[in-house]
């Protein structure tokens, strides 16, 4: 089923949008990371899809535990990453009551992490985040090039039973430019994976676009605060 995970992204515990992952380049949207989430989950919205940046930039692993929390209550199903990065982490915010844990950096430097989560925890539970420039793999919030091809990490960790990727073209993300669909679209055929498409939804058609690919679903992030994508057309979808 094409599902759709409104994004809400944590820095300090506010919610904002990046472009291109940039610290630097930052938009601040709220200091209330419940109410955000109410927002879409009152919209319709059964998935919410949440990432910690202080974690993914190495810096606080706990600095948005207080607004994840926060947003767990309200009792939508939470994908959330970040700097998990031990299998002590992951079983951490799976405790806490997050649906799917999202394991980034650790798929490429400790993928033996996430063939040990995905059997302790099982494929619904983990999801592994493969963020790619040009292709290749970035990690460490997004700063280090890994020189790994998306699909040869895709592929690893489907020979460990994962099921659900989510593909982000870094180069997309943040500024409204459309989802790279064919590369997500080889990503999910060339793996059999489901895989989740991210970076750069703008319009309602380039939501029409990831379903029309037989994708497994899309985040969309700045242009539902932007008010590009109204939530509720898109889950019509």
């Amino acid at each position: 089923m094409f599902t759709i995970y409104p994004a809400i992204d944590l820095r300090g515990g506010k919610v904002v949008r990046l472009k291109e992952g940039d610290p630097a380049r930052i938009t601040s949207y709220s200091d209330d990371p419940a109410e955000t989430a109410k927002r879409w989950i009152d919209a319709g919205s059964a998935w919410l899809h949440v990432v910690n940046l202080d974690g993914a930039f190495g810096e606080s692993d706990n600095a948005n535990r207080d607004a994840l929390e926060s947003i767990l209550k309200l009792g939508a199903r939470v994908q959330f990453g970040g700097g998990i990065r031990s299998m002590d982490a992951i079983a951490d915010v799976l405790k806490l009551g997050v649906s799917r844990a999202i394991l980034g950096t650790i798929a490429i430097e400790q993928p033996d992490i996430v063939r040990d989560a995905l059997t302790s925890f099982g494929a619904d539970h983990v999801a592994v985040g493969i963020d790619a420039r040009d292709g290749l793999v970035r990690t460490r919030g997004w700063k280090d090039n890994s020189g790994v091809p998306a699909l040869d990490l895709a592929l690893q960790m489907q020979t460990f039973g994962l099921a659900t990727v989510i593909f982000t073209d870094v180069s997309r993300d943040g500024l409204g430019s459309g989802l790279n669909i064919p590369s997500t679209r080889e990503l999910a055929e060339s793996s059999g994976l489901d895989v989740i498409a991210s970076g750069g939804v703008h319009t309602i058609e380039d939501v029409k676009a990831a379903k029309d690919a037989g994708l497994a679903g899309c985040i969309i992030g700045r242009a539902l605060y932007d008010g590009t994508v109204d939530l509720r057309e898109a889950l019509q979808v």
